[in-house]
């Protein structure tokens, strides 16, 4: 058991540290739009440049995660990061920041698939729900607080932030060189070779598909949310740097804690499909409400809630899907990486070209596309082969 939590806790901390170096960026975007002189249309790229590089490389490295283990990609992955990192933070080119965000996607492609496998390996249907909650959480904390972090750190110059960040990328790879051990999976080496041709064509079975999609989905309207929030709220109400870290972290924390306190709970008496659905709707009540705001309180207040809604949503949806992926789980963790990405490159994109219209567009329309998640879950039929917490809160429910 203390080897179990050493993992499990290193396992979260290599993700808490790879997603805070992702949302390091955010509070220093509106300086960098001044320093560089570019448009939200062009931020909206460089948030993209992130995610074509995942989407292109995740499907490879959830393979590879199966083929060649977990710990290797992980190490892989830690430093690819650091060295993104480093390289945002010397590089003064638009250019070199392109080619940054691209190198830290490939890092994040190697880390999640791998990091989500291990967590399946090292787990049971009893204790991987709660795992895969406190994963979820080490990702949204990371993402959110990063900001925040970032924010604070920025006060002593712009590229500082990344500096910290590659360090830590660099200290978590040297940690898990010594401390990880690669998982046993006897299991999965005695499966038959067609195993895995049958798993694509599981893709598009209904308990997968509708999975997928609403992966895509929510994170097409969280990313069309998060990577111009700094924006929106130095443009419409003056927020400084610290200001905008002062709100995402205490979001981030508020979202955390809730998602810690919440989600085992809450999967248990409804499942992961009702969990989903009523995440959705508060996320995209919140968003809408995001545009309405007029006071630094009523920010706060919206921003802290709203991330409950997303942080449940998250953990849902992957518990759904490694209750469903037997011995694949390397393989379904690279596709959930991969319509993640899908939804990272053309969020930012359309909220960039929107911001330059109007800065309440793109929550405008972050706020529909989750209502089509919404409608979504209406149609997202049941099968034989349901998650055991859906059978579980459906028979709790008679």
């Amino acid at each position: 058991m203390k080897a179990y939590k050493v993992t499990l806790g290193l396992l979260l901390l290599n993700l808490f540290i790879a997603f805070l170096g992702i949302g390091l960026v955010i509070p220093v975007l509106p300086t960098l739009m001044n320093e560089l002189g570019i448009t939200g249309t062009t931020v909206g790229y460089l948030t993209a440049a992130f995610a074509i590089a995942q989407l292109v490389v995740s499907p490879m490295a959830g393979k590879a995660a199966d083929q060649f283990g977990r710990k290797k990609m992980i190490i892989i992955g830690l430093f690819i990061f650091g060295a993104s990192e480093f390289l945002f933070g010397m590089g003064k080119e638009i250019e070199i920041l392109f080619i940054s965000r691209m190198l830290g996607g490939v890092s994040a492609a190697f880390i999640m698939p791998a990091v989500t496998a291990f967590i399946a390996d090292i787990t049971n249907l009893e204790t991987r729900p709660k795992a895969l909650g406190y994963m979820s959480a080490a990702i949204s904390t990371g993402f959110i607080i990063g900001p925040g972090i970032g924010g604070f750190l920025a006060e002593f110059g712009t590229r500082i932030p990344f500096f910290f960040a590659g360090g830590l990328g660099a200290l978590a790879a040297v940690l898990s060189i010594f401390l990880l051990s690669e998982p046993d999976r006897s299991e999965v080496h005695n499966e038959k070779e067609t195993e895995g041709q049958v798993s694509v064509k599981r893709i598009f079975a209904p308990k997968y598909s509708y999975a997928f999609l609403l992966i895509f989905i929510t994170s097409f309207g969280l990313a069309a949310f998060e990577s111009f929030f700094s924006l929106f709220v130095d443009h419409k109400f003056h927020f400084q740097p610290s200001d905008i870290a002062i709100v995402i972290t205490g979001g981030a924390i508020f979202g955390a804690v809730s998602q810690v306190i919440l989600f085992d709970k809450l999967t248990r008496i409804w499942g992961e499909i009702k969990l989903i659905r009523y995440s959705l709707i508060l996320s995209a009540l919140l968003v809408f409400l995001m545009t309405v705001a007029h006071s630094y309180f009523t920010i706060l207040l919206v921003t802290f809630i709203v991330f409950v809604g997303f942080d449940l949503f998250r953990p849902a949806v992957t518990s759904y899907l490694s209750n469903n992926a037997g011995n694949e789980q390397g393989f379904i963790g690279g596709m959930n990486s991969m319509f993640t990405s899908l939804a990272n490159i053309s969020g930012p994109i359309i909220g960039g070209v929107l911001f330059d219209l109007d800065i309440n567009y793109p929550y405008y329309f972050s706020t529909v596309i989750l209502a089509l998640g919404i409608v979504l879950t209406w149609f997202w039929t049941k099968s034989t082969n349901d998650s055991p917490n859906e059978v579980k809160a459906s028979v709790a429910n008679q």
